[in-house]
């Protein structure tokens, strides 16, 4: 059974221009995941780079997801890391940055074939200070937060109970303390399957250290 848990944080950052057409240009403040559908549930349908501008052609009203374009793939990514110099996060003052809203028709449940089962539960480590604080910890970790082929082959080749978080996933992101976390064996990491992402975690702070794609 799977378990979904809340994950949320607020990023400052830069925007770069605003069209005539109420399409906003934007960054992305870490690499972002970019998904088939305005929810964590969906299919991660490629990364936006850090500092990598994307076309954002509108947010949901009650949802912190934006419609973008980067490059030649369409899709949705969190808002939360979507950046703006007027005010930021992008999806909290889409009104002043004049950013549409726009509706998405099909439920978020159809895209695991049902819905995400488990209990809402707890808090998380996030918010950008928390972002900063997880970098700090990769940069403490030195050459362990770049995992070895024998890590990142042995977290592919043991996979573990999926869990869902409300909101993305990204490197310095916190993970709460009712999530378990799985030793590596003979390595500094832990990891989650969270979101449909592997995840390399620092178990002291619970940060994210390391995405595994």
């Amino acid at each position: 059974m799977s378990m979904t848990f809340k994950l949320g944080t607020t990023l400052s950052a830069m925007l770069l221009a605003t069209t005539a057409l109420g399409q906003t240009t934007a960054t992305a403040f870490t690499d972002l995941n970019l998904r088939a559908g305005p929810a964590v549930s969906y299919e991660i349908i490629g990364v936006i780079p850090a500092s990598q501008a994307v076309t954002v052609d509108g947010c949901l009203e009650a949802s912190n997801w934006c419609r973008v374009s980067y490059g030649e793939m369409n899709g949705w990514a969190s808002g939360d890391y979507l950046t703006a110099m007027v005010e930021s996060p992008i999806y909290s003052n889409r009104e002043r940055l004049a950013v549409q809203t726009i509706t998405y028709e099909k439920s978020p449940d159809a895209a695991v074939g049902g819905g995400m089962a488990g209990a809402v539960a707890g808090g998380i480590l996030g918010g950008p200070v928390g972002v900063l604080i997880g970098a700090a910890v990769g940069m403490g970790l030195g050459s362990a937060a770049t995992p070895s082929e024998r890590v990142t082959t042995y977290v592919m080749e043991n996979p573990v109970e999926p869990i869902y978080l409300d909101g993305e996933i990204v490197v310095g992101a916190g993970i709460p303390e009712t999530v378990t976390l799985t030793e590596v064996p003979e390595s500094e990491y832990y990891y989650a399957y969270v979101n449909g992402t592997r995840v390399l975690v620092e178990r002291e702070q619970r940060r994210i250290v390391y995405i595994v794609r």
